[in-house]
This record gives structure tokens, C-alpha cells and sequence, in this order.
């Protein structure tokens, strides 16, 4: 029997798994994730979050794509996370530290009446090199207009890194974008050793965007926090935008800025938990 809690960030959902006493067998952990993310025969959502003690931070968190696929991070995610921990009550502090494989993140939280009501996060520095993001070619190189063919045909990309990969392709129409053709093509692209996700932006005005999101191992999501922020980068690089705008995604708006003086890209919105249950699954798993 597993207890969860179905929570989500602007429609990028997660069944939450509190592991703060036990911890599910490690070898299993890819199979649980598959399970209970399936939407039909599961719980359904599009990634496994774990609620976990940690030596080096506050908490540590988990994240495992629908696929079973360990991510390294989820701007949505850890928003959702951060609400977690608070209102269970494993903490009282509005500004955390969260370790993560992309390195200790730190969420601070807008409470309101005793509830989580929106969270900011300090992203992190982008990672702009081929070898940090990572991508095949000479190591130290950015991406920045570079052309790929995909499909039979020839796409700019822009590559960033937020602590997982990044593909970036600027559209003249969202809503007409080849999403489900082209994002599984340049998410398991040859250049992409670790696969990517794959961002498709249009620019509306400065401090305007809207996109669309694949996310590797997940498909296209309603929402993806650390896409927002490799789109504002590369909205950014390519001359395309202002370091702070207002991002629409399917799911809602999420406020994304990258500051000139540390380097630190920060996204602002919402959590929400939707509903608590237990579930059993199969005894192979």
C-alpha cells in the first residue's frame, strides 16, 4: 500500500510520495514511477516526486518522469515539493534548500492564511556550453541559432541547460507548431546524448511569451518550469527578449527572470495539491 498526494504547477502534475521515514527499494523505483503516473491504470500524472531527508540541504527531492526515467529537476516540481514539507508541517521556514541531482535549489515560499499560495525559486545559473548541457560537439561552444535538420526539414535550436537539457525553437504560431512530431524527433536527436526537452517559442512582445512543451520522457506537459527559464534564456541570447517576462503556458503564467548580477534565473507561481490516497500495485513491483 502507498500513500500519496496528487499535486501540480500549473497542470504539471506529480503524485507526491512522502519518504521522509522509508524508502521504496531503489531497483524498483523506475517500475513505481511507470505505475503510478499511468494514466489509465494508475494514479496518472507526469512525473514521481519523493519527499526525502537529505545530509546536504533541508530536504532532497526525487523526480522520476512518466517513463520511469530519473529527471534532474522540475521547476514545477519543486514548487510543488516546497508546499509539501510546509503544510505537513517539516518545517516553518519560508526560504528552504532543496537538494537535487542539479545541485541544492532554493524555493522560497508566499504563504497566505497558512498556505502555500505561490513560490519563487532561485533556478540557478544557466548552463550554456555543448559539454554542460549536454550535446555532441566542440565542448565549450554555445548553441545559439544553430541549424538542425529534424524530419526532412531545417530548425534553428538554442541550447540550454538548467540542470537538465534544453531545446529551444522560436515559432512564428504556437498553436500550430508540430509539437508531437517534432519534440520526440529532437528529444531523442543524436546530438542529445541524454536526450532533451524541447521548448517551442513565440515571442508576443518584450516581457511577453508564450510556449509549448515535450518534456523527455513525458511527452507534451501543460506546464514546465525549467523550460520557462531555458526559453527566457534563449528568448535573451537570440535578441528576442527583455531578462524578465511573463511566460503563458498551457497551464497558466509562471513569471520568469534572469538577473544580470548573479547570473541566476528565478520563476514565480503556483502549487497545488488536488487530492490524498493510498494505491495498491502489483507485488512484482
Amino acid at each position: 500500500m502507498i500513500r500519496f498526494t496528487k499535486m501540480h504547477g500549473l497542470g504539471n502534475d506529480f503524485v507526491v510520495v512522502d519518504c521522509m521515514e522509508t524508502l521504496p527499494a531503489e531497483e524498483k523505483l523506475p517500475a513505481l514511477a511507470k505505475a503510478l503516473c499511468d494514466r489509465h491504470f494508475g494514479v496518472g500524472a507526469d512525473g514521481l516526486i519523493l519527499v526525502l531527508p537529505s545530509r546536504a540541504a533541508d530536504f532532497k527531492m526525487r523526480i522520476f518522469n512518466a517513463d520511469g526515467g530519473e529527471a534532474e529537476m522540475c521547476g514545477n516540481g519543486i514548487r510543488t515539493f516546497a508546499k509539501f514539507v510546509y503544510e505537513r508541517g517539516y518545517t516553518r521556514e519560508r526560504e528552504l534548500e532543496v537538494e537535487t541531482l542539479a545541485g541544492i535549489i532554493r524555493p522560497r515560499l508566499r504563504v497566505r492564511r497558512g498556505k502555500v499560495a505561490r513560490v519563487r525559486v532561485d533556478m540557478g545559473e544557466p548552463r550554456l556550453a555543448r559539454s554542460e548541457i549536454p550535446m555532441k560537439g566542440p565542448d565549450q561552444e554555445k548553441v545559439v541559432g544553430e541549424r538542425i535538420r529534424v524530419e526532412g526539414r531545417r530548425y534553428e535550436i538554442t541550447a540550454v541547460s538548467m540542470g537538465n537539457p534544453h531545446c529551444v525553437l522560436f515559432v512564428e504560431d504556437m498553436e500550430r507548431a508540430k509539437v508531437e512530431q517534432i519534440g520526440p524527433a529532437i528529444e531523442c536527436h543524436d546530438l542529445f546524448p541524454r536526450r532533451t526537452n524541447v521548448e517551442f517559442v513565440q515571442i508576443v512582445g518584450q516581457g511577453d511569451i508564450k510556449m509549448r512543451v515535450w518534456e523527455r520522457g513525458a511527452g507534451e506537459t501543460l506546464a514546465c518550469g525549467t523550460g520557462a527559464s531555458a526559453a527566457l534564456v534563449a528568448a535573451v541570447l537570440n535578441g528576442l527578449s527583455a531578462r524578465k517576462a511573463t511566460m503563458h503556458l498551457r497551464g497558466g503564467d509562471l513569471q520568469v527572470s534572469w538577473n544580470p548580477e548573479d547570473n541566476h534565473v528565478f520563476i514565480e507561481g503556483p502549487a497545488a495539491e488536488v487530492f490524498t490516497g493510498e494505491t495498491r500495485l502489483d507485488e512484482d513491483i
